[in-house]
């Protein structure tokens, strides 16, 4: 009974000790195994994926404040002036859909119904 124990222990250990080689990136198990020849050899990222990051992209600490952003925000005329630029692209949008949609249904008009095939004498 008691080496029943002991094995299922030891078993339980063993294949914890194995999961545990599976989940971690700085696991000694999984780097043994690496070098040995066994499991996924490290990939390096591509040439765009490194180029394309920015050093020092690191969190901020809890408790430190953000540093200040270069931009500041608009001013109320800037902000007006954005609105109304918005405005008269949404309207230019919106007029070129009721072209579009006045355009579909001039075509569609013009399609009728294909008429079915004629039945053939017999």
């Amino acid at each position: 009974m008691f080496t029943t124990r002991l094995a299922l222990r030891a078993l339980a250990v063993t294949a914890t000790a194995m999961a545990a080689a599976c989940s971690s990136d700085v696991n000694p198990l999984r780097e043994a195994a690496t070098q040995i020849g066994y499991g996924a050899k490290p990939v390096a990222a591509p040439d765009f994926v490194a180029n394309s990051r920015k050093g020092g992209g690191d969190f901020l600490p809890v408790g430190v404040s953000a540093p200040q952003r270069p931009i500041r925000a608009k001013s109320t005329e800037g902000q007006k002036a954005l609105e109304t630029e918005l405005e008269g692209a949404r309207s230019r949008n919106e007029a070129k859909g009721r072209a579009a949609e006045g355009a579909a249904k001039t075509t569609a008009k013009g399609l009728s119904a294909p008429k079915p095939a004629a039945v053939p004498a017999e």
